[in-house]
């Protein structure tokens, strides 16, 4: 079983990061690369005339393959890990005959990790573009780990308790945000907003693909016993 596990979520990481990374470069990036645009003072959008309007357009990926290689590393090694603790939880699930395995069931439990790790936590501290002031990282990160923890306890309460326990998951899900994420007590940024929201979407939309994908490819190699 433990075998089974550790393949199943290398596989299934490895692919589900791959595809991950794919997104990334046709959507996430080059809006994160028109972004460094306006950090570095290439672009600007609020000039010195007062006008709001500005160039767009991305620069393009670029010839920085380093920067490129790192980048798909980095989705790997990340899905490979979130693949292993997601496995490790539907496994646990199943073996307490709370739930059975199949591929569409971790397409459901993909969403759900996507939810816990990734969209509950941008509701308070989204995806930000390169120079985009904001509270210090502590703070930050203690909101963000909290909520995470929160939100996947929220989430397991409410798919497999009962009654008045079940109606506790929601309590979870919302604590950290009713607690509220550490900001600046003004508004600060150099990029246009409408770049800021499009790259929040992307950047969300490819995570949930991701995510979906590596719930889908956990259960599948799951179920083959590799």
């Amino acid at each position: 079983m433990t075998k089974n596990l550790l393949t199943s979520a290398v596989f299934a990481g490895v692919a589900a990061g791959l595809i991950a990374a794919l997104l990334q470069f046709v959507f996430v990036i080059p809006a994160l690369l028109e972004g460094e645009l306006f950090e570095t003072g290439a672009r600007i959008h609020f000039g010195a005339n007062g006008s709001p309007e500005s160039d767009r357009g991305s620069p393009g990926l670029g010839t920085e393959w380093a920067r490129h290689a790192m980048t798909v590393g980095f989705n790997v090694v990340t899905y490979v890990g979130f693949g292993f603790l997601l496995l490790a939880a539907m496994a646990f699930a199943e073996l307490r005959g709370l739930t059975t395995i199949t591929s569409k069931q971790g397409i459901i439990w993909g969403l759900a990790g996507f939810i816990a790790i990734q969209l509950a936590p941008a509701i308070g501290l989204p995806p930000e573009l390169p120079g985009t002031p904001a509270a210090e990282i502590g703070p930050r990160q203690m909101w963000w780990l909290g909520t995470l923890v929160a939100s996947a306890l929220g989430l397991w309460v409410i798919a497999f308790g009962r009654g008045v326990i079940a109606l506790s998951g929601v309590i979870l899900l919302l604590g950290p945000h009713i607690i509220g994420a550490p900001h600046l007590d003004a508004f600060w940024g150099v990029a246009p907003p409408e770049l800021s929201a499009e790259f929040v979407t992307l950047s969300l939309g490819a995570a949930a693909a991701g995510w979906s994908t590596l719930g889908f490819l956990c259960a599948w190699f799951w179920t083959k016993e590799l």
